[in-house]
This record gives C-alpha cells, structure tokens and sequence, in this order.
C-alpha cells in the first residue's frame, strides 16, 4: 500500500509518501525513515522509491518525506538550514510513532548525502533508532564549506555580491553556510551506539572518502564502511545502484526484523 502523509511542524506541511508492507490488520511493522539529500526531495536521485519498494516487498514499511524548501513540502530554500533539518527529521520521527502500523521499537534511517550526515545526528540525538544507514554522506560539506569554498567557488564573494550562493539553481542564505561550516558531524553523530552502515563509492568526487572513514574513529557500537569500486557519488548505473539497494536490504533486514 502507498499512502500520503502531511507532517505539520512550525507552521508548515512536510509532505510525504508510505510505504505498507500487505498483512492483517492491525499489524505493526518495523519502519525505516529516508532522509533526503541537499537541494533533493523524497525520490532522491539514488531512487528512495525503489529502496521503499523493496523494503516493503520483504516485510519493512517506509517514510519517504521532503524537508521544508525541498521537493512538494512548504518553505523556501533560502530559509532552510541543517539546524532546521535535524528539527524537522527529529519531528517526523516522533509521529511516525504514532502511526497505527509503525512498531516504534523497530525503527531504522536511511539518509542520502548531506541527508546522511543529518541522519548520522538525529540517531545520536532522538531516541529509539535501532538502525541506521547512511548513503554517500557528505561529512566533509562543514571543512570545505569552513574554508569559503563550495565546489571550488569561493564563497564571500558571491555572497557579498548577491546575498546568496547560486546552488544548481537554489538560492543558498548566508544562514545556511555558516550553519554548515560550524557543524560537528562527528562529534553530534558519536552518540550513537546501535548498529551503522555506510555504503560510499571510491569514485565519489562529492565526498572524499577520507571524510567518510573518519565516522569509524568516532562510533563504539557496530559500525561498518562498505567501500563499492566505481561507484560515484549518486550511484549512477544499475550495477552500483543494485549494489546499493541489496547491501541496505541486507542490513535492514537483520538489524529491524
């Protein structure tokens, strides 16, 4: 069954798509939250919608939400920030909770890029995670962006310029960047001690993979790096895709049922 849900938080609606494994009613099954990549919505490009299909071909439902300024959900992209985002994740998370066919002891994170490193720190902060993998995480967005770059652009001056970053057509706030640069990523996500996945390319030219590995010196729990050869930054070819989805199935599957 897919459904849509309208999260309400501050204000605004963060719309939404679920995903129903069939069984009897009244059934309660494990869960497992996406988060979305920088400037992405709910289908996000490494195809959430097929991850959510197969999950609940095996037994698992979903949520596939878009953050505020993203995708069909209301607000704007200048107003979006990674503090707002961890907010809204962490507020998705308590309602769906509450959903009649969720388990709230069998709920999992999935997160995309710069939705991984979000998703990395909401496990850590919001209670109740058992499961969490992250895809591509973009851990090294707060050293690049902290050095005045992006992509190798500089920064100040397009923002003195304009009073926003031109980010592949959306409009990046002063707010934003400096959010971004004064993020500890390791440090907020250590906390979390349940089990991790991190599935990243060796060809990932958005995400160093240095970056990436510097999350095992920084979790106690079971925590594993699944470097895939030839795989970019978005999972670009069926081969690296397939990879992607079976290895997250895998792990999902043991951790949530």
């Amino acid at each position: 069954m897919i459904r849509h849900h309208d999260f309400r938080y501050t204000g605004m609606t963060l719309r939404s798509t679920v995903h129903i494994p069939e069984g009897p009613t009244g059934t309660r099954w494990p869960t497992v939250v996406f988060v979305h990549g920088f400037t992405s919505n709910r289908i996000e490009l490494p195809n959430f919608v097929a991850m959510s299909r197969l999950l609940e071909a095996h037994g698992i439902a979903s949520v596939r939400f878009d953050l505020s300024g993203h995708g069909e959900s209301d607000g704007d992209f200048f107003d979006v920030t990674i503090t707002g985002e961890i907010a809204e994740t962490r507020a998705v998370l308590q309602t769906v909770r509450t959903f009649d066919f969720v388990d709230p002891e069998r709920i999992g994170l999935v997160g995309m890029s710069m939705g991984g490193v979000v998703a990395g720190i909401v496990a850590a902060e919001e209670p109740g995670i058992v499961a969490l993998c992250l895809w591509s995480p973009a851990a090294v967005a707060p050293f690049e962006i902290g050095s005045g770059y992006l992509k190798g652009r500089r920064l100040a001056p397009e923002i003195a310029e304009k009073g926003y970053v031109d980010t592949d057509g959306h409009r990046m706030s002063p707010a934003l960047v400096e959010d971004i640069a004064g993020l500890d990523v390791y440090g907020r996500s250590s906390g979390y001690a349940g089990p991790v996945h991190i599935l990243h390319g060796d060809k990932d030219d958005i995400g160093p993979i240095e970056y990436v590995r510097r999350y095992l010196d920084h979790y106690d729990g079971d925590a594993h790096l699944e470097i895939v050869e030839g795989a970019d930054h978005a999972w670009g070819s069926v081969p690296h895709r397939t990879t992607l989805h079976q290895s997250t199935l895998r792990f999902l599957r043991e951790h949530l049922k």
